[in-house]
């Protein structure tokens, strides 16, 4: 096969390909390190690329599939890692400064998922510095671009991710979703992510920002993509005591998400709220999501609109508990047992504070800072313990709704991708950016982002649909038809 049609054929497709001996993942590995070595120094998807370990890989592969020891639907294909989940042996820097030299003893429980499934790693992806991002600007690595227009930005925090995938530069990749760090960036870029329910997949080997709003997710280009690598990350973890217990034999325990790829939404109950669409929703944004709801509606599901409530308190309530979780998780970044240090200091207090202040970025000693505030003696009570209180009144909002509906369906952010510098002038603006999407992970459940038209400017316009706790099979279900449909 040439490398142009190895290149458009989705995760999938390219795992059947290899398996029928019609390509082998050597030269689908290489195909994409082409790919990486002739765009990625415009776009900057990654900021690691294991051109030699990802061939070795691809090779031993080979010999397991043609020995049949070696089977299922990822087996020899290439995929990319967003830089915050540890491999053993491999940089893993958050794109921070303060973790510029860290190489990990220890792989990540999702990421081992895919390499026992035969995956391929091709390298780790950019990203918003620890997370702490819309955009993929704060990366000390340098400003990843949106492949569908270099002046803008990809989304973020996974920006490296959707860009990678958008750019051809991996076939599926992995990104994390703290407040929207997945679909997002899959709006922004034109491709498609889910971000699951808290505690349905592993988060052992993901180094924390907020520990109670953190999940792993696929970028993909496809649903079926994304439904096929979720059905093989989710798993119980005992090294994650946030991993859910769930009914053995229950429907919230099944993880055949390919089960749910089905063109069908007859009878499928759809919410969209109007509070989605008040004030500060672009026009373009606007008409392409109710374009999709009407689609829906042609299909054959019910939609109607509704008042979902409590969405002006998300931001507040999620840059509260977020930040206030990340001062936490990030005291253990002091110099001391591993990453960057400061090359001169007087004494250990010091060397804590010249590397802390050198090794950090604006926009994470920003939050720092925040959080440390908001935890305070004096502050806790008005601030933090209220943040926890409006999060479960957001938790009770959405369980009301999916007493009526299966799904909510809503834009995944106010805009279209911006122009590359114009969020980190306005910090405030990034944080409103996250309207529609932080509320869905203070609430813990799980969402995905489809592409849904274009605005003015060809940019991408990303759909989200929203699902109960451990109802993915839902989600799935609506976004697919609505893909097919497409």
């Amino acid at each position: 096969m040439e490398r142009e049609e190895i290149l458009h054929l989705t995760a999938t497709e390219l795992g059947k390909k290899i398996a029928a001996g019609e390509v082998t993942s050597a030269t689908a590995t290489q195909a994409y390190l082409d790919q990486i070595g002739a765009r990625d120094k415009e776009i900057h998807a990654y900021i690691t690329v294991d051109t030699e370990g990802a061939l070795r890989r691809a090779r031993e592969c080979d010999e397991k599939i043609k020995a049949g020891t070696l089977t299922g639907p990822l087996a020899g294909v290439p995929v990319a890692i967003k830089d915050n989940m540890c491999i053993e042996g491999q940089l893993t820097t958050c794109a921070s400064r303060i973790l510029s030299n860290f190489v990990p003893t220890y792989t990540s429980t999702a990421v081992q998922a895919l390499l026992d499934a035969g995956a391929v790693i091709l390298g780790k992806t950019n990203m918003d510095e620890f997370a702490m991002g819309s955009t993929t600007e704060t990366s000390y690595f340098g400003v990843t671009r949106n492949p569908r227009d270099l002046s803008r930005v990809p989304g973020g925090s996974s920006g490296g991710s959707a860009a990678a995938v958008a750019a051809d530069l991996c076939a599926v990749a992995l990104g994390s979703d703290t407040g929207g760090s997945i679909r997002q960036p899959a709006g922004f870029c034109g491709v498609t992510g889910i971000k699951p329910t808290y505690g349905r997949v592993s988060r052992y080997g993901l180094i924390a920002y907020g520990s109670s709003l953190d999940q792993i997710g696929p970028l993909a280009r496809d649903v079926t993509d994304c439904a096929t690598i979720l059905e093989i990350i989710s798993t119980r973890d005992p090294k994650d005591s946030t991993s859910a217990r769930l009914p053995e034999g229950s429907e919230e325990a099944a993880t055949d998400f390919t089960s749910a790829l089905v063109q069908d939404v007859k009878g499928m109950k759809i919410g969209v709220p109007r509070d989605y669409f008040l004030e500060g929703l672009d026009p373009d944004v606007k008409s392409n999501v109710l374009a999709a709801a009407d689609k829906l509606r042609e299909l054959g599901a019910e939609v109607e609109e509704f008042d979902l409530g409590m969405v002006e308190y998300a931001i507040p309530a999620y840059y509260i508990i977020a930040c206030a979780e990340a001062s936490s998780n990030l005291e253990r970044f002091d110099g001391v047992k591993y990453g960057y240090r400061t090359d001169s200091y007087t004494d250990l207090h010091n060397m804590y504070k010249k590397t802390r202040s050198e090794g950090f970025g604006p926009e994470v000693k920003r939050r720092i800072m925040l959080g440390s505030f908001v935890l305070s003696s004096g502050y806790y009570d008005a601030y933090y313990v209220k943040a926890l209180r409006v999060k479960a009144l957001i938790k009770q909002a959405f369980d009301r709704a999916f007493e009526k509906y299966d799904v909510i369906l809503g834009p995944v952010a106010p805009t279209t991708a911006l122009p590359i510098g114009e969020s980190l002038s306005d910090p405030i603006k990034m944080y409103l950016g996250d309207i529609y999407t932080v509320s869905v992970n203070l609430a813990g459940l799980p969402g995905i982002s489809v592409p849904c038209g274009t605005d003015r400017n060809g940019l991408p316009v990303g759909l989200q649909l929203l699902g109960q706790t451990f109802a993915e099979k839902k989600i799935i279900r609506a976004a697919y038809t609505y893909e097919q449909s497409r």
